[in-house]
């Protein structure tokens, strides 16, 4: 049995509650507002919560995780905004590092770097990431997939052969809903495939604690203005099986 801690988010409940169902020995902890679940999974002992949407609430809540729990890597789990256009609906992105779109304080610095860090980007853990790309590569294969996820629903959201890429994730405290939204972010940071809210604020905790983080996305919408339409429905039919499909492989 590993002695090592690993600390599970996800923004909102549903983005983890596949995971607290297979949870063993769960123990509920209250720090915050924030319900904290130490358990097993398999022999790995991990401790899962939702951050809550945003940047300040993800990196309160990692924050949390490294002070009390003292945990010794960080996975963050959930959905995203395709901003690339090869990126699709059912794609999952693995994060080889991150971004803050939304910090600027240029004149002082340049824009999107961090004040007093000096750094724009925030790097994942390269092993941990390379090892999850094999094994969503393994549940994405359409045997593995249309036996977990309802054909319906697979149909319902035009997944066909999802796929998975490694690459820039932003993070940000806005939803984008609208192709201007989009379509300015494209032409401000070509490289990013997807965006959200809480990923890279993790990171940047991550960084300044000196612990190894790993950011998952699957993708739940185009980050259009058909976003707001679909983005519930996925989050509970679709991607809470992809969180739970992705964590119990890793933990096998």
């Amino acid at each position: 049995m590993s002695s090592s801690v690993i600390g599970i988010l996800g923004a909102i409940p549903q983005e983890i509650d596949g995971i607290l169902a297979v949870l063993k020995d769960k123990k509920e902890i209250v720090i915050g507002n924030r319900k904290y679940y130490e358990g097993f999974l398999n022999k790995q002992k991990v401790v899962v919560v939702y951050s809550r949407i945003g940047k300040v609430a993800a990196a309160t809540t990692a924050t949390a995780l490294l002070l009390h729990f003292s945990v010794s890597e960080v996975i963050f789990i959930g959905v995203a905004g395709g901003i690339a256009s090869h990126i699709e609906v059912g794609d999952v992105v693995v994060a080889s590092n991150l971004i803050q779109y939304d910090m600027d304080v240029s004149p002082l610095r340049p824009k999107y770097e961090i004040p007093l860090l000096g750094k724009t980007y925030f790097d994942t853990c390269t092993k941990r990431s390379e090892e999850l790309m094999s094994y969503i590569v393994d549940f994405l294969s359409p045997d593995n997939l249309n036996n977990t996820i309802a054909t319906e629903e697979l149909n319902r959201f035009q997944i066909t052969q999802p796929k998975v890429y490694l690459g820039t994730i932003a993070s940000g405290d806005q939803f984008f809903s609208t192709e201007e939204q989009k379509n300015n972010l494209q032409k401000a940071l070509p490289e990013v495939l997807c965006v959200e809210m809480e990923g890279a604020a993790v990171a940047q905790v991550c960084y300044e604690f000196r612990t190894p983080c790993t950011v998952i996305r699957t993708i739940s919408d185009k980050a259009n203005h058909e976003a707001s339409f679909s983005f519930e429905s996925f989050v509970e039919n679709v991607s809470q099986v992809y969180g739970q499909q992705i964590i119990h492989r890793l933990f096998s």
